[in-house]
């Protein structure tokens, strides 16, 4: 691959939305990736005049470092389509539909595809109501948020409003989902291929922000340990889930497999991250490919000018 044909690269990073640090973390981490491939790639740390600074910067093609709103839910992607800026991951309908849980699982639902029953949450719900419908425990979520943020596992009705405001403090809509006793897994996806699947495996409550990008008690397990047919099962099941949103390029599908083998869609990240606690990263590695060539592969995409949502 010659890193000429790429031209003038800007690695979108940091913006506006909760998960700022985490984006610059990756972004710099892909930016370095790229400089030491021969791209002639720049660190752009976005803000509301992200098209005056591209459109003066002169560059030809974008790497999205953005997590969250602004950057992960389509408003990005929508305004370099805008001026016509070839990007990576997503488009603007999968991007959109990916970051807002809710649509995502009625999406699933609508598919075949297994994700676990919810209930949108307001603030005059019975909460007794709500715990005997979904059972205990449970776990409330902002249907906009990204890297577990606001999310809280509950116990006991009582929890619930003390959770509940904690989640709509982030904004948007909140529900709650039941909670699925198993194991977790992750599958990265890039391109048309599914990577080598992720165990994880946390002593905290969830895998939760703390889990995710902190702490040196989680454990990842790639061979995920599953027998090699159920693994490829998984895949293709995760794969189809990508698809069903509209997702494109790379990115990440998270699930539940419960104590009776069934698995359970809970997720999709369209800009996963890639800090050194990242998933995609680990899943590459297994694969044969290390960071610098992850890196590449994914901004290659943008050489294709294929239709995507």
């Amino acid at each position: 691959m010659n890193p000429g044909e790429f031209g003038k690269v800007a690695v979108l990073m940091g913006g506006w939305s909760a998960e700022r640090e985490i984006s610059l973390i990756s972004g710099w981490a892909v930016l370095e990736a790229l400089q030491r491939s021969g791209v002639d790639a720049h660190g752009v740390d976005t803000g509301r005049d992200v098209i005056a600074v591209l459109r003066q910067g002169g560059f030809d093609r974008a790497f999205i470092m953005l997590h969250g709103r602004g950057g992960e839910d389509g408003v990005i992607q929508g305004a370099l389509d805008l001026i016509e800026l070839p990007y990576t991951g997503s488009g603007v309908l999968g991007s959109a539909i990916g970051m807002e849980k809710l649509v995502t699982k009625r999406l699933w639902r609508g598919a075949g595809l297994p994700t676990p029953d919810y209930q949108v949450l307001e603030g005059d719900c019975d909460w007794s109501a709500v715990a005997s419908g979904l059972g205990l425990p449970l776990i409330v979520k902002p249907v906009l948020e990204g890297s577990s943020i606001g999310m809280t596992k509950v116990e006991s009705a009582e929890q619930l409003p003390e959770a509940y405001l904690r989640a709509v403090a982030c904004g948007g809509a909140v529900f709650a989902e039941r909670w699925v006793a198993g194991e977790e897994y992750t599958a990265a996806i890039l391109g048309d291929e599914v990577l080598p699947l992720i165990r994880l495996e946390t002593p905290r409550a969830f895998y939760d922000f703390d889990a995710k990008y902190q702490s040196d008690t989680t454990r990842y397990h790639c061979p995920c340990g599953l027998e090699e047919s159920e693994e490829r099962r998984l895949g293709n099941q995760a794969l189809q889930a990508f698809r069903a949103v509209g997702a494109s390029g790379w990115g990440r599908v998270d699930l539940m497999v419960d104590r009776v083998g069934v698995p359970w869609f809970i997720e999709v990240n369209t800009v996963p991250g890639m800090t050194d606690h990242s998933l995609v990263p680990m899943a590459a590695r297994a694969a044969g490919m290390d960071f610098d060539a992850l890196v590449l592969r994914i901004l290659a995409q943008t050489l294709d000018n294929g239709e995507r949502q």
